[in-house]
């Protein structure tokens, strides 16, 4: 695998050959295009226009190094790419470097995903994402990734794995797998489903609040379940029939998410689906899917882009980085910091007996 790099002028002239166009692929062992848009000067280059078309047919990453502080003629070609990264912080194009060589199909995969993003409807974003990851299943990334980490025996578990408390108009949903950061489980995605559509057919449930029991919010999909459905086709269908994020989307203003400790994976591709997200100072957000070889399979690139843009997920899906809850806020992929978790418990139960309904 070879990272192609580019100034801008050079790039844009191999674009205007198909043949150029077909060898800039992961499939040919060019996991990404690195482009410099430092000191860059608009005259005798091809428009952003015609730069964003030929780049958006590249089935590799496009990751644009921009000038710190911002130049306008460098913005109007960012804009075209998968991924930006300042100039000033070579550590960011590293970081996604990294992680997009060890898993090139599936980055190229999440790259092209997310190019369409903005112009689907929520369904139609969920059928998009889904067949990306049905297909990745039975890719060599994740194969390898599933016979280097066997399936771990657990004890059966017992009780509900979701829990559902009614209030006058109030129905707070809880995922109860705290033993194991609320991972999400088949049983924990159909107990969600099942309160949610339960949420949705009583216009008398005014308000929901969707939290999670023990340490953690949600720390992404159960892991041991991964890859353990007959085959990824029939994968794919159970997704699309038992989709929490969709009924979140559908509930629209009445739904809230609280999220505490790790919000990994589908833990924060849920929320975001959510008019309203709350976190915990101690909030830990990441979309850890690629290293698995994935995308992600929970709404992510359909819920994520709308709350901060197809580049910004993207960036948090490539470099697998982690995020706390005040950058989270700074993006807007959360709408508040619940600053009464940062007092003592006696201290925050009272504060919450006298805390306004939101």
């Amino acid at each position: 695998m070879s990272v192609a790099r580019f100034r801008l002028p050079e790039l844009a002239d191999d674009l205007a050959f198909a043949h150029s166009r077909a060898e800039l692929s992961s499939a040919v062992g060019v996991p990404a295009v690195v482009v410099d848009l430092v000191g860059l000067h608009r005259h005798g280059l091809a428009s952003p226009d015609v730069v964003a078309a030929a780049l958006a047919e590249l089935p590799t990453v496009t990751i644009a190094v921009r000038p710190d502080p911002h130049d306008l003629v460098a913005e109007a070609y960012a804009a075209a790419f998968d991924v930006v990264v300042s100039a000033a912080h070579p550590d960011e194009l590293d970081e996604v470097l990294e992680s997009v060589v060890r898993s090139p199909f599936a980055a190229a995969t999440l790259a092209l995903l997310l190019r369409g993003a903005e112009a689907r409807s929520i369904g139609e974003g969920l059928v998009a994402e889904s067949m990306a990851y049905s297909l990745l299943q039975s890719g060599p990334e994740f194969l390898d990734w599933r016979a280097a980490r066997p399936v771990r025996n657990r004890p059966t578990e017992i009780g509900p794995a979701v829990l559902t408390e009614r209030e006058d108009d109030i129905l707070t949903i809880t995922l109860a797998r705290p033993h194991v950061h609320n991972a999400f489980s088949s049983r924990l995605r159909d107990g969600l489903v099942h309160a949610l559509e339960l949420a949705l057919g009583d216009p008398s449930i005014e308000r929901v609040v969707l939290d999670g029991a023990g340490p953690s919010f949600c720390s992404g999909g159960d892991l041991d379940e991964f890859g353990s459905f007959p085959d990824p086709a029939h994968a794919h269908l159970i997704r699309l029939t038992r989709s929490a994020g969709r009924l979140i989307a559908a509930l629209g203003d009445r739904v809230e998410v609280h999220l505490h400790g790790a919000a990994m994976g589908s833990g924060i591709e849920l929320a975001a689906f959510a008019p309203r997200v709350v976190a915990d100072p101690n909030t830990v957000i990441a979309l850890p899917e690629l290293a698995l070889g994935l995308v992600p399979g929970a709404g992510g690139t359909v819920s994520l882009p709308r709350r901060v843009g197809r580049q910004r997920t993207a960036l948090l899906a490539l470099s697998g980085r982690r995020i706390d809850a005040a950058t989270a806020l700074d993006w807007g992929l959360i709408d508040e910091i619940d600053e009464i978790a940062e007092l003592s418990d006696a201290e925050r139960s009272g504060a919450d007996r006298q805390r306004p309904m939101s």
